[in-house]
């Protein structure tokens, strides 16, 4: 007779035994899930005692020591203009023009008044003699030879004011002229011809031969390392052979308003290869400064709004975040300092998926200095 109990049986036991062993692969697997570990590799830096002073590097333009703003020092309208920018040019030479028409129109009706005050001079010369004459005779009286004295020395006066207004005049006609002072080099025309300008208006501007000097702003910060007569290295970007040493001429008195920042003059030596409009870079060491150490601006990153590095713990092969104050920036390098020592690893690059206590996996190089530390502690 057929035994439903008998045919499932073996079935049966082979169902349980198929969940039991699905079972422990599971805990197996999730045993295994929630042991990983994440270990991201990591490109470090090693931090080494350079001995670096801090050094302050500014950009700025060569000008001439002296340049003039040379203005016509009467009023009137441009007619000619007869230089340009980089033109060379000598004392008396002629740089522009006004029109002088009223100026031409003054020297004659001062010279109409001069003729004037000339005939009333011979007028009231002639008066007091004759006066001088009668009263010899007796027969005028003092008073009218008083009186005619008293006329003549007023055409006398009258004449000599006419004389100098005339000399006035003629001084204007002169003046509707521009000419250069000194010799130099036109470097700006800030008028031209047509434009009508006021007395002593900037019309064209010329850098004197001479001491050139190199302008840099300055920051707040730094205005303290530059006084006047200090040694400083001056770089030119045309020409990187080309290094002279300068030194600080004249430091401003406030800061300018807009930039917060202090102009800077560094007077040069005499070398006809700096022209100028050069841009030029100013080096200077930074007295007050201390060793710092220099790592890749990539190294450099922000926690809470304060700048960090992550240092790599060399034995247990995990990075914490360490607080840095900056020095200063160098092309691709900032430079520290403080917050690191001499000896410390330094992550190099992907800060960004830094976090505390990270297990990072560091180069052959870095695992071989690593396990020798470890060992020397050890022994």
């Amino acid at each position: 007779m057929f035994s439903p109990r008998a045919f499932n049986r073996p079935f049966v036991a082979r169902a349980l035994a198929v969940i039991a062993l699905g079972a422990v692969l599971s805990g197996c697997s999730e045993e295994k899930t929630e042991t990983k570990e994440t270990i991201r590799p990591v490109k470090v830096v090693e931090i080494a005692s350079t001995g670096e002073v801090r050094r302050l590097d500014y950009a700025g333009t060569v000008k001439a020591r002296t340049e003039m703003n040379l203005g016509f020092r009467v009023g009137g309208k441009i007619t000619e203009r007869l230089v340009n920018v980089g033109d060379r040019v000598k004392p008396s030479d002629l740089l522009a023009r006004i029109d002088p028409t009223d100026y031409e129109l003054a020297v004659r009706s001062a010279e109409a008044t001069l003729f004037a005050a000339e005939k009333q001079v011979q007028t009231t010369s002639l008066t007091k003699e004759r006066a001088a004459q009668l009263f010899t005779k007796s027969f005028s009286s003092k008073a009218e030879l008083d009186q005619a004295i008293l006329l003549y020395d007023q055409a006398i006066s009258t004449r000599d004011a006419a004389a100098s207004s005339l000399s006035q005049a003629k001084n204007q006609v002169a003046y509707a002229d521009l000419k250069s002072d000194q010799s130099g080099i036109v470097t700006a025309i800030n008028a031209d011809i047509g434009q009508v300008v006021g007395t002593g208006t900037a019309v064209v501007t010329v850098a004197v031969d001479g001491e050139k000097e190199i302008e840099v702003a300055v920051p707040e910060l730094d205005i303290a390392e530059f006084k006047p007569g200090k040694t400083v290295k001056a770089h030119f970007w045309s020409n990187d052979m080309l290094t002279l040493d300068g030194h600080v001429r004249e430091v401003s008195g406030s800061a300018e308003r807009q930039s917060r920042t202090f102009s800077v003059r560094i007077s040069l030596p005499n070398d006809p290869r700096v022209l100028l409009g050069m841009t030029a870079t100013v080096e200077a060491p930074a007295a007050n400064s201390g060793d710092l150490v220099a790592i890749p601006l990539s190294a450099l990153a922000q926690k809470d709004g304060k700048n960090i590095v992550w240092v790599v713990d060399r034995s247990a092969s995990t990075v914490h975040a360490r607080p840095v104050k900056l020095a200063d920036y160098a092309g691709d390098q900032v430079r520290i300092a403080e917050g690191l020592r001499p000896g410390d690893l330094v992550v190099a690059a992907g800060t960004q998926f830094m976090a505390e206590d990270l297990k990072v996996k560091l180069p052959l190089p870095a695992q071989q200095s690593a396990r020798a530390e470890t060992r020397e502690i050890v022994r």
